[in-house]
């Protein structure tokens, strides 16, 4: 997917001061990753851009560069290097438009979708004509234009070509084996015992086609390589069957002249089947290569293939089928059973299940009702569903994790930057070679023929495709599995951290615990206040519900908790929201808010309206209480120590008396349960090797009830958010490689201050963006996996490298020693590069550990 973002962040904007953007450009005509490395060289080298990557494996270029680098100069670089950017032409239908000015406004709107590279709006006939990058979303065009403020619809045949994925051609395989299995016959035959040979014109007729026609593609790519002065895979392969070609050509010339005259009958022996044989096994692999690659992608593909392309929306009080590329946010959209859904959104009307699973990774479906979020691309059940469309295109949850996934297997770990390194100057290095091999052969034996054979065995045994491929196929395939079960990773660097995580931070509340607290005990301190004595009264005059006998002591007074449950409305925190849900079960009317602020770390304070009179309030923690300079009355202390002791969270609410001092009215006690699955997720980390610690911001007998229960020795309580970025230099001097897992807002410094942030979904957007890799439902469990996966992957990136250095280490020396026939060496190197990529695609069969049947029979992910 082409990308084009401001560039603020320090990896993004690695040398310059000013505004950037990032663009990721699909590249057509790389061969190997010495390819990939020359387009890269030029790239980084060209005015400025501060930041270039190419990835073979994905035939993607990463450009960050400064705004004032337009795309179409960005093209004439690739095109100037011998390659192509490939590029589509969309026609879109516009409504709306009635002048000169119209077309100025739509065109300047979609010239500023990334990936277009040219816009024509035709007045007359109401249409636009925009070329754009291949991997250009053609939604985004149709969202520029309703932010233009015109109508838009794309034509069926645009929308239904877009995104399908192209399986490489098979007749040039099938056409080089049969016209090379005749050149094999005579070597089959010798096997046998028989020697015969086919007559020199047709070894000549047979191999022509496949040099020349089946293998232009190698002179085409050759040859644009050594106009940029570099080298690549298809260089090598042109010179060495070039060699094997021509030496062929010439010893049939001198049979002929010998022939006639010296009239001698001995048939030369010649080398067309060597030349014809490389070139159909380089063809074969190259489709094997493909082929493979194509599933390294299986996982963008199933992500993008839940994209339904229309959705059934209200127009008008009537309900019509439109293309997702029309809808707004805010319209009503009706999903019947069975249904993908199309759009994020809110549930108005109904009550289903969702199946969820392709998108975060749980396998039971999860019920939906009114007021709960449902994510685009999920499955609905058995129940009719209407939504508030709250997301769209770009913006939904289901185009960020492609955008995501695409990421994270476009960048390249440091590993692979060495590779990169290699492979500039593998090609002139293995050239080198195979001169020596020649002069030396030459030289020694005085048999310039088989000195010529040996130079091709080592031309043709290289595999600099191996080298380019054995870090991004294992990556790509690894950071697709992840995402098949809910693990997201941002970057290959994250990948690379997290296999050797040695320590692993939680956060507490909505990270082990499920973050829905309860309000379980609340006691009423003072009553000095006749403001709130009235409260009391007006309260009680009221019919008041019963209230759950776990919410809220049935003896206490209303009139604290509705003053915390109205600061409460303007606040997210998990205790705010029990608060809430404690004072609506009893009925009375919450006060208004008139205007709230959090107090970081602490509580929060506002002013709060009752019946037209106003009250400065606060609610918070007990440091809060210590900064008022207020202690807990010797009355209540012995309830508080209880609760405290029964690991409860407290919290405070009091307000400015009439000499605006602080007045403490009420405490109240909450209780936040366990995850189901935490304890199983430490002791899985537990078990292999890794220190779990825990920071919270809770007082420390909750934390300490929490850590007991789960096994964790190591923690801290009531940290403030900067004083767990403390905790995490503190630990972090012990030289160990440390994650920190939450999924508030209060956690986002640690996330991104830790070496790998791990961040919960179910949490605050803010998290997910300081965190490095995010998991898409909140199972504590996932954090294992996550380093589970992670080590996999990089042990695959380990045996690919091996195998590849392996494969030149030991093939090119045993070429350049006249141990390998052409034919053999050409077999070995298209093996290379399959042999990589199928040892990557096993990561495919990657699974999560099963549970404890204890744990399966007596637990259950809650609904969050």
């Amino acid at each position: 997917m082409f990308i084009s973002e401001s560039a603020s962040s320090p990896s993004l904007a690695a040398s310059s001061s000013g505004p950037e953007s990032r663009w990721l450009l699909p590249i057509a005509g790389m061969s190997c990753a010495s390819c990939a490395a020359r387009l890269q060289k030029v790239l980084q080298a060209t005015p400025q851009v501060s930041r270039a990557e190419v990835n073979f494996a994905t035939t993607q270029a990463d450009v960050v560069a400064s705004t004032e680098v337009t795309l179409p100069a960005l093209i004439a670089v690739v095109e100037r290097c011998g390659f192509s950017v490939p590029q589509e032409q969309h026609s879109l239908l516009i409504t709306g438009i009635s002048c000169a000015s119209c077309v100025q406004r739509i065109e300047r709107g979609l010239l500023k979708v990334p990936g277009v590279v040219d816009v024509s709006v035709n007045l007359a006939s109401g249409e636009a004509a925009v070329q754009t990058l291949s991997n250009t979303d053609p939604g985004t065009l149709l969202a520029a234009v309703h932010q233009s403020g015109y109508g838009a619809e794309l034509p069926a045949q645009s929308a239904a070509a877009a995104g399908v994925p192209r399986w490489p051609s098979w007749w040039p395989i099938a056409v080089a084996v049969g016209l090379t299995l005749p050149l094999l016959l005579p070597m089959i035959a010798m096997l046998w015992g028989q020697h015969w040979a086919l007559p020199p014109v047709w070894q000549w007729l047979l191999a022509t086609p496949v040099q020349f026609w089946l293998g232009a593609r190698f002179y085409r790519s050759g040859w644009q390589a050594l106009r940029s002065g570099s080298g690549n895979m298809d260089l090598l392969v042109v010179l060495g069957t070039s060699a094997a070609y021509g030496l062929s050509c010439w010893l049939w010339i001198m049979g002929l002249r010998a022939h006639y005259v010296l009239h001698s009958m001995v048939q030369p022996e010649l080398y067309f089947e060597a030349s014809a044989t490389v070139i159909t096994l380089v063809l074969l692999g190259k489709w094997l290569e493909t082929r493979a690659k194509h599933q390294t992608t299986a996982a963008i593909r199933a992500l993008q293939a839940l994209r339904p392309d229309q959705a059934r929306v209200l127009r008008d009080g009537e309900w019509h089928w439109l293309p997702l590329g029309s809808l707004v946010v805010g319209d009503r959209v009706m999903v019947l059973p069975g249904e993908r859904i199309p759009v994020d959104g809110l549930v108005l009307q109904g009550e289903s299940l969702v199946d969820e699973s392709l998108l975060t990774g749980e396998s039971m479906p999860v019920s939906k009702s009114v007021g709960d979020g449902v994510t685009g691309g999920a499955v609905n059940g058995d129940g009719l569903l209407e939504l508030d469309t709250t997301r769209l295109g770009a913006e939904s949850t289901l185009s960020r994790i492609i955008r995501l996934v695409e990421q994270a297997q476009m960048v390249k770990p440091p590993v692979q930057r060495l590779v990169d390194r290699v492979s500039a100057i593998f090609v002139p290095v293995v050239v080198g070679i195979a001169l020596l091999t020649f002069l030396g052969w030459e030289l020694l034996g005085g048999d310039w023929q088989q000195a010529l054979l040996n130079g091709v065995a080592v031309l043709v045994i290289a595999c600099p495709c191996a080298l380019g491929l054995a870090t991004p196929t294992a990556i790509m395939v690894g950071t697709g599995v992840a995402a098949r079960h809910g693990i997201l990773i941002k970057d290959a660097l994250a990948l690379e951290q997290a296999q050797a995580i040695a320590q692993v931070v939680f956060d507490k509340t909505g990270t082990l615990t499920q973050g829905h607290p309860q309000l379980v005990s609340y006691g009423v301190v003072s009553d000095q206040d006749s403001a709130v004595s009235w409260m009391r009264s007006a309260a009680r005059s009221d019919e008041v519900q019963d209230m759950e006998p776990e919410a809220v002591d049935q003896g206490s007074d209303y009139a604290p908790l509705l003053l915390a449950a109205a600061l409460s409305q303007g606040s997210s925190h998990p205790l705010g929201r029990a608060l809430l849900s404690a004072a609506q079960l009893t009925g009375l009317e919450i006060p208004e808010l008139q205007d709230g602020r959090a107090l970081p770390g602490r509580g929060m304070q506002g002013t709060v309206m009752w019946h037209g009179e106003s009250r400065n309030i606060w609610l918070g923690s007990e440091r809060l209480l210590l900064e008022f300079g207020l202690t807990v009355p010797a009355a209540v202390a012995a309830s508080l120590a209880q609760a405290a002791k029964a690991g409860q969270t407290l919290s405070f609410i009091g307000w400015q008396d009439a000499q605006n001092s602080p007045v403490l009215l009420a405490w109240f006690g909450f209780a936040d349960p366990i995850k189901p699955y935490a304890l199983e997720a430490v002791r899985r980390l537990q078990k292999v090797g890794i220190q779990v610690v825990m920071l919270t911001g809770d007082h420390a007998d909750a934390a300490a009830k929490v850590a007991t229960e789960l096994g964790i020795r190591d923690y801290q309580a009531s940290l403030l958010p900067q004083e767990k970025v403390e905790a995490l230099g503190q630990w972090r001097q012990h030289g160990r490689v440390q994650a920190m897992v939450g999924d508030g807002i209060n956690d986002a410094p640690a996330l991104a201050a830790a070496d790998v942030g791990i961040a919960m979904a179910t949490g605050s957007d803010v998290a997910m963006q300081a965190a490095s890799i995010t998991l898409m439902r909140g199972d504590p469990l996932l954090v294992s996996e996550a380093i589970d996966l992670s080590r996999r992957t990089y042990a695959k990136i380990r045996q690919n490298l091996f195998w590849a250095f392996i494969y030149n280490l030991v093939g090119i020396p045993l070429a350049a020693a006249g141990l390998l026939n052409p034919i053999i060496a050409g077999a070995a190197m298209a093996f290379s590069s399959v042999s990589v990529v199928s040892n990557a695609l096993l990561l495919r069969r990657w699974k999560m550990a099963s549970l404890p049947e204890s744990t399966k029979s007596s637990q259950e992910l809650p609904h969050e």
